[in-house]
């Protein structure tokens, strides 16, 4: 198992990880198998959805921010209970297929870790299963 460090900026940001993820698959040399990507916080997720348009994510951050705003009206009084609940919509992991040792995304795919209560410092957690 691997562990991807992550620093963040903002209070709610995505950080593309696709070739640290691919990176992790190489140095396993797994050439066909799965990918398990896992975040190891409660205030942030991690999701596959398009690179190449930054709007996409842009567009991510602003629908979570409409269901789970900052300032809603919360029982847990930490401050931080809408990055709780946007990394629950989001999820903590995804898994991945590896097809002749690179991950098997689609053309506009791209590995983001959201961070729902930044600034931080992150890591995600790359585990690799298969033969080689």
């Amino acid at each position: 198992m691997e562990s991807i460090e992550i620093s963040t900026r903002s209070r709610a940001e995505v950080v593309e990880i696709t070739s640290q993820v691919q990176e992790a698959v190489a140095r396993s040399e797994v050439a066909r198998g799965v990918v398990f990507v896992f975040s190891a916080h409660t205030t942030a997720g991690l999701t596959v959805n398009e690179h190449a348009d930054p709007d996409v994510m842009a567009d991510v951050l602003s629908v979570l921010e409409k269901l789970a705003p900052a300032q809603g009206a919360y029982a847990h009084m930490e401050g931080n209970s809408d990055a709780h609940v946007k990394a629950s919509l989001v999820g903590n992991s995804v898994s991945l297929p590896v097809e002749e040792g690179r991950l098997a995304l689609g053309s506009w795919q791209g590995v983001f870790f959201c961070e729902f209560d930044g600034p931080r410092r992150r890591r995600a957690l790359v585990q690799v299963l298969g033969a080689r």
